[in-house]
């Protein structure tokens, strides 16, 4: 699943990934899974295309898959509609849909491949790899009889292998922290819940904190369920974290949105071509949360469905959105579900927000890289370092209701910009990340220490856990084995937020993302900001 585990300053590391997502996730609205019936049995594929696929696979001079050269025509053709209409082939199915599910069937770990190894970044709690004993920080070498250390797998062809029917039991072999002993177990699948709500907990007495990092099937009860533990801790205010959100389901965005807004006031309505596609969604239930100071923090890797939420707080004056413009997508998308089983999602409407803005991006037909290239542009021209760089148009001007000037045309314009802080950027910094040298040696580092280490209580490992002078130093000794060049000055500038993540990576071992977040997000500007805007005037 899509992570967001870096500072501010490390957008550049997280944009190729985040790119990828919200194109790939997009919003999806209502639930028709099947082919349009009113196609049924009408045009068959066009006679001149069939024929040419005829003559290929009849008389062309190599071996072709015709299924394969007729996915890529499909693809290329809708190329020439919008940047969100998407074909997806029967093979990408179960990696496109695992984005979105609110659970699966499989062994219940987190991982990641470093240096062509896969690595247990934690086994999910209370799931069957858990029961079965694997840990955090062991490195999965066998899958049945398969070697599968440093031979180039992907994370696609380890879903593969470990995800399966519930009751079904598939053997791995892992190699533990000091040792070269194989250690074999044999794990039966199960339904393993998955969950878009990435952490909860309290800033401060009365300040709650909720992350989302998409919006899934299960995204709005698990809300819910975070907003009433934080009120019976004593929350009075909120901070809704929804940066990096590709977007996802409408309609968990909407009961999102619900559970904030009072009375029965709009939310998001759709305009299509067919009636169908016209719809208005308005709050009508007593949301958990409909008084008490909002803060929505955003980026421009907040997309679509993260945009719907965004939006109707800022036109209703309900909250102040804190980060900078997000992604921009207006557009709808809606599956129609082929006869063979892939899947064609078909852009059916428009969205607008409350006030009436459409916050889709401008682009262009037949030009998807510029579309995908528009984030990198924002970074050229300087939008991500000053507000002045923002240039919107004046014919798109609407007002929201207590009269705030807002804009139509490019995603949300946060009420209170934060520019991309790179005081800490260096190659060093960047390198670590690029080659997973942190997340490597944070493991290596729990697994010598986890006895010493889960002794603390979360409290006093933040108050009193510190990266010593050895452990920086074995950082940059790994460093230079692989390579990275840094100066003296790298040093300097990057060490703080070095150890931000240092500190971060260990207690995400410990306490999984309860850990996590509560310290790499003071390091982080956007979220330091946010804290601000509660007792700032902006909705005064």
């Amino acid at each position: 699943m899509n992570n967001t585990e870096s500072k501010n300053s490390s957008w550049g590391i997280r944009l190729p990934l985040f790119l990828s997502i919200t194109l790939v996730i997009g919003i999806l609205v209502g639930s028709l899974m099947s082919g349009d019936k009113s196609l049924q049995g009408t045009l068959p594929l066009p006679e001149k295309l069939s024929e040419i696929l005829t003559y290929i696979q009849q008389d062309y001079v190599d071996t072709v898959d015709v299924n394969d050269l007729t996915d890529f025509t499909i693809t290329k053709l809708l190329e020439k509609l919008d940047p969100h209409t998407s074909y997806v082939p029967i093979k990408d199915l179960e990696m496109s849909h695992a984005q979105l599910e609110g659970d699966f069937e499989g062994v219940g770990i987190e991982f990641n491949i470093i240096k062509d190894t896969i690595y247990v970044i934690s086994p999910i709690a209370g799931g069957p790899s858990e029961k079965a004993g694997i840990l955090a920080g062991d490195k999965i070498v066998r899958i049945q009889d398969e070697n599968v250390g440093g031979v180039g797998f992907t994370s696609s062809d380890v879903f593969k292998r470990l995800r399966g029917k519930k009751g079904t039991e598939v053997k791995i072999g892992v190699v533990r922290n000091g040792s070269s002993e194989i250690l074999y177990y044999t794990i039966t699948r199960d339904k393993i819940p998955t969950y878009s709500v990435e952490v909860s907990y309290m800033i401060d007495a009365q300040t709650g904190y909720i992350k989302i990092s998409r919006f899934a099937e299960n995204t709005a009860a698990e809300f819910k369920d975070a907003v009433t533990q934080l009120k019976n801790k004593g929350m009075k205010q909120l901070m809704i974290d929804l940066r990096d959100n590709p977007g996802g389901y409408l309609n968990q965005a909407t009961e999102i949105a619900d559970e904030v807004l009072s009375g029965q006031k709009m939310i998001v309505y759709t305009d299509g071509k067919k009636d169908q596609y016209d719809r208005e969604y308005k709050a009508f239930s007593t949301g958990l949360f409909e008084v008490g100071a909002i803060v929505i923090l955003i980026n421009e890797g907040s997309a679509s469905a993260s945009e719907i939420v965004s939006g109707a707080v800022q036109d209703h004056d309900r909250g102040i959105i804190v980060g900078r413009r997000s992604f921009g997508k207006g557009l709808v998308q809606e599956v129609k579900r082929l006869k063979d089983g892939s899947e064609l999602r078909l852009t059916i409407s428009r969205y607008y927000t409350p006030s009436g803005r459409c916050i889709q991006k401008p682009y262009e037909k037949d030009k998807p890289e510029a579309y995908e290239d528009e984030v990198m542009e924002r970074y050229s021209h300087g939008e991500l370092f000053n507000k002045d760089s923002i240039k919107f148009n004046d014919t798109l001007q609407y007002k929201t209701a207590k009269g705030r000037i807002v804009y139509g045309g490019g995603g949300i314009m946060p009420d209170i910009f934060v520019p991309r802080d790179t005081s800490d950027y260096t190659e060093l910094l960047s390198g670590l990340f690029n080659k997973n040298i942190i997340r490597e040696y944070t493991l290596d580092y729990y697994q010598k220490n986890k006895t010493q280490l889960e002794k603390y209580s979360f409290n006093e490992y933040q108050q009193s856990f510190q990266v010593s002078s050895p452990m920086f130093q074995e950082l940059l000794r790994r460093a230079t084995a692989v390579g990275i060049y840094y100066t003296n000055k790298d040093v300097e500038r990057s060490r703080h937020s070095i150890e931000t993540y240092v500190k971060a990576y260990i207690a995400r071992s410990i306490w999984g993302n309860a850990g996590f977040y509560p310290i790499v997000n003071l390091n982080d500007e956007i979220y330091t900001e946010g804290i601000k805007a509660f007792s700032s005037n902006v909705l005064r």
